[in-house]
């Protein structure tokens, strides 16, 4: 039997031939698998083997063919039980697949949001298909072709698409806990903050405590309940979304950045512009430029 954790311990940039995309073989040499500690990345995998994935609170037993989601917001990892191990995967940040700034985030797919089930029993015939669309970013990808981003993010974006129309396996020998729940609460709760439509109306939501206050539970239970299913502080959930929605304004708006300031809550510029380079190591107006 070959047990063996998949964990995420190195540089996820150092390799890649494109800004924010990986794709690769699997088998049963596990020394060539690449090996990740950035937790910003979004994970497909196809895999023909008997694993155990720990996700979140829940334990997955897998045996056969599947397909597998893997979201930077939860903890994970992978042992696998059998002798052989087989597939493909490919890794990607969520700037890489989004072309527009404003649209919908992955958190809120089915497939990577908090709750959702990320593993997919594949028959033979879905996993000829998912492995020929894998096979063809590998082939793709060490092409100089100009257009290469966007062919892969057709392919990753179909490889969704088709999952979303399959049923969810649903072995799950744990079930999920009170701090899933609240943890998805606050996640969805968060996002339905952005995008901000209009420099007149401020972010009123800012704090772990303004979130807390607004679920109807304790700020300790929620920091609790967020760090335990995401191994990540209120907080970091919390400004990473305003500095992410603070890029986004600096570059798709004309707004001032006195105005982008103040819709995302910070009463004087001042305040902006220290928080903003504080985060990103550079002010807004260079961005901007």
């Amino acid at each position: 039997m070959n047990n063996q954790t998949e964990t995420q311990n190195c540089d996820f940039t150092s390799d890649l031939k494109m800004k924010g995309f990986k794709v690769y073989p699997i088998n049963g040499d596990f020394s060539k698998v690449p090996v990740y500690s950035r937790r910003d990345f979004y994970k497909i995998c196809i895999n023909t083997s008997k694993s155990l994935i720990q996700y979140a609170d829940r334990g997955i037993e897998t045996d056969g063919s599947i397909l597998f989601f893997g979201n930077p917001i939860i903890p994970y990892s992978w042992e696998t039980l059998s002798e052989t191990y087989e597939g493909y995967a490919c890794v990607f940040t969520e700037e890489f697949l989004r072309t527009n700034d404003r649209s919908e985030t992955l958190q809120e797919s089915p497939l990577f949001k908090i709750g959702g089930t990320p593993i997919f029993s594949l028959d033979a015939e879905q996993k000829v298909f998912i492995d020929s669309l894998f096979q063809k970013m590998i082939q793709e990808y060490e092409t100089d072709y100009v257009f290469k981003d966007d062919l892969m993010r057709s392919y990753v974006n179909l490889i969704i698409h088709e999952s979303m129309k399959m049923q969810p396996s649903e072995n799950f020998f744990k079930h999920k806990n009170a701090s899933s729940r609240i943890t998805s609460l606050f996640l969805e709760l968060l996002e339905r903050q952005f995008p901000i439509e209009t420099k007149n109306e401020p972010l009123t939501l800012k704090t772990p405590q303004d979130y807390a206050q607004s679920l109807a539970v304790h700020v300790n239970h929620l920091n609790r309940s967020v760090k335990e299913v995401t191994g990540r502080p209120t907080t970091a959930h919390i400004t990473d979304r305003i500095i992410n929605e603070a890029k986004a304004l600096l570059q798709h708006t004309d707004w001032s950045i006195s105005d982008i300031g103040y819709s995302l809550g910070f009463e004087y510029p001042s305040y902006f512009n220290n928080y903003f380079k504080r985060l990103t190591g550079t002010v807004p107006k260079s961005l901007r430029m």
